[in-house]
């Protein structure tokens, strides 16, 4: 395995303790949980470790949250965004595709996905877009945060110590 990847790796797992650590910081919306700390999470590793390790650290916070009994099954819905997110970054380089992609893909895929959560898994009745608002409320509030942190973490130099990154460097 390559010192990158492991590097990658612990950022992965920093991040996702991060996002654990910070999921006290919740705004309850309707029935669900919005957490912005955990779409600024998203949009930090989608930009600089892309859209696999984006996804693990969305995944691993959620499995984590759901494990203390903080979260609900409908907290993986970020693990879309954090995807869409690196994935758009990864393939169009610039920051406002990795916010849109935080943006739709915990909004509208993670929202039609915790339909699915909150019906199947959970034995409670919505319609296929009642999660949308709300995630689009927390992810928002997440992403703007992210960019306005992003610019920061680029200047002190964040991308030279992971490595092999995909953050531009004009923003």
């Amino acid at each position: 395995m390559k010192h990158s990847q492991i590097k990658k790796m612990v950022i992965t797992a920093m991040l996702a303790a991060m996002a654990v650590a910070c999921s006290p910081l919740s705004i309850p919306v309707g029935a669900s949980k919005c957490f912005p700390a955990q779409h600024f999470v998203n949009v930090v590793a989608g930009v600089f470790l892309g859209p696999g390790y984006a996804a693990a650290s969305a995944f691993i916070s959620s499995l984590c949250r759901n494990l203390m009994g903080t979260g609900t099954p409908m907290a993986f819905s970020s693990v879309f965004g954090a995807f869409l997110c690196g994935l758009l970054y990864q393939k169009l380089k610039k920051l406002p595709f990795a916010y849109v992609g935080e943006l739709f893909g915990t909004a509208v895929i993670g929202g039609m996905y915790a339909y699915f959560a909150a019906t199947l898994i959970m034995s409670k009745e919505a319609a296929l877009f009642t999660y949308v608002p709300a995630f689009f409320i927390s992810s928002l509030s997440g992403t703007i945060i992210a960019a306005l942190l992003i610019p920061a973490l680029k200047r002190a130099g964040v991308e030279r110590l992971i490595g092999d990154t995909h953050v531009e460097s004009n923003t």
